[in-house]
């Protein structure tokens, strides 16, 4: 936007640096943003050759967008020699080999040779040439050193400006150790490893009720991965207060923790029951469960069923067992199975109606004629004392015995 970066309140930087010479100018628009790029990177002394307009010039004035007081200096000579009388070092700027025998040079190290000059007080010139064509070989012949720049040789003219830009850039970053006039605000101090410890912590619990550390044996690695994207980030510790705010509003939603779905524990537990009255949710020309039914079951878990999940993996002994929820098998649904082990576990509550009780009979028997066995495990047990369940089921998957390699 017009401005942007300009700032009258700050001190002009005035430090001993060349002068821009140019030599018959043709438009005073290149004579005002030559004064602004010379402004940008701290130039003050301009001198100009014959310009063709009358000089002051309006159109000049008006491109240089604030740098009047580069304007209000300039000098104006009649011959090129009397402009670099009183300089020591002259560099021409040229994008065309005048076949001269005179060092070439890139505007970088142009200012790194300029600057003992212009330290010990001597007077160093850089002379740019008219818009159309350049500097002429006569005037070539009057510099010391060639500035050229890398550009692409089948379009190697540059804006008047543009030319005066770079040289002027080159020397202001050399002389400065090219220190950027501002750096990134430091509003938080980093995030401690306490801090980001209990982060992970609160977010691998959320998403353990979600089911995201699937197949169980690859837990550690999801974790450790998981861990490495935010120790990349290096976040400090308002961002770590910012994203556990974030995962924490997901995960509890607006009204309370929601714990992976929709329905608390007694919520679930009468969906599966509903369901079980209605055979699974099949109709008659279904022959499985109605698609999506299994997924709404997974993320709608029983209390019982959460805890038994939990424990199951982040226990070793059922690692790469294969045990997965809420899969469906023909035309039921199991609340766990491994089908490596051909080992279904089923989740008894405490109450049930009769509906239900009969179409868990019949499931029980349907897996069973398919050599599935099926172990029932009490939800109000399984929510008391897990570990039990789990040596429970470890008994049967060894009785079960592994499969075959």
């Amino acid at each position: 936007m017009p401005g942007a970066g300009t700032d009258k309140t700050k001190r002009w930087v005035e430090t001993p640096g060349p002068v821009i010479i140019l030599v018959e100018p043709q438009l005073g628009e290149n004579i005002g943003t030559t004064a602004r790029a010379m402004a940008n990177f701290g130039l003050s002394e301009l001198r100009l050759v014959r310009p063709r307009d009358a000089w002051p010039n309006a159109r000049a004035r008006a491109a240089a967008s604030g740098a009047d007081r580069v304007l209000d200096a300039a000098r104006l000579f009649d011959t090129l020699e009397a402009a670099i009388a009183d300089c020591t070092l002259v560099f021409a700027t040229t994008a065309r080999a005048h076949d001269q025998a005179k060092p070439v040079v890139s505007a970088e190290q142009a200012a790194r040779d300029m600057a003992p000059h212009i330290a010990a007080g001597e007077r160093v010139g850089i002379l740019f040439g008219r818009e159309r064509w350049g500097l002429e070989n006569v005037e070539v012949g009057l510099a010391d050193r060639i500035i050229t720049l890398p550009v692409n040789p089948a379009f190697a003219s540059l804006n008047l400006a543009q030319a005066v830009l770079i040289v002027a850039y080159e020397w202001f970053k050399f002389t400065t150790g090219g220190a950027l006039p501002f750096q990134m605000p430091q509003k938080s101090a980093p995030a401690t490893k306490e801090q980001l410890l209990a982060f992970f912590e609160a977010l691998e619990r959320e998403l353990e009720r979600v089911e995201f550390f699937r197949p169980a044996e690859k837990r550690e690695t999801m974790t450790i991965n998981l861990r490495n994207i935010f120790h990349r980030m290096q976040p400090t510790r308002q961002d770590i207060q910012t994203l556990h705010g974030v995962f924490m509003a997901i995960a509890e939603g607006r009204k309370g923790p929601a714990r992976g779905g929709v329905l608390d524990g007694a919520g679930a537990q009468a969906l599966r029951e509903l369901l079980a009255e209605h055979v699974q949710g099949r109709v008659p020309s279904e022959r499985g469960p109605v698609r999506g039914l299994s997924r709404l079951l997974r993320r709608n878990p029983t209390e019982a069923e959460r805890t038994l999940w939990e424990a199951l993996t982040r226990d070793r002994r059922f690692a790469g067992r294969g045990f997965k929820r809420q899969v469906p098998i023909g035309p039921h649904i199991a609340d766990l199975v491994s089908f490596p082990l051909r080992l279904v576990i089923d989740i008894v509550p405490e109450k049930e109606s009769d509906a239900a009780a009969e179409a868990r009979a019949k499931k029980r028997a349907w897996l069973e004629q398919r050599n599935y066995r099926v172990v029932s495990l009490a939800a109000a047990a399984v929510e008391a004392d897990v570990a039990s369940a789990l040596e429970t089921l470890n008994a049967a998957m060894q009785e079960q015995g592994r499969p075959s390699p």
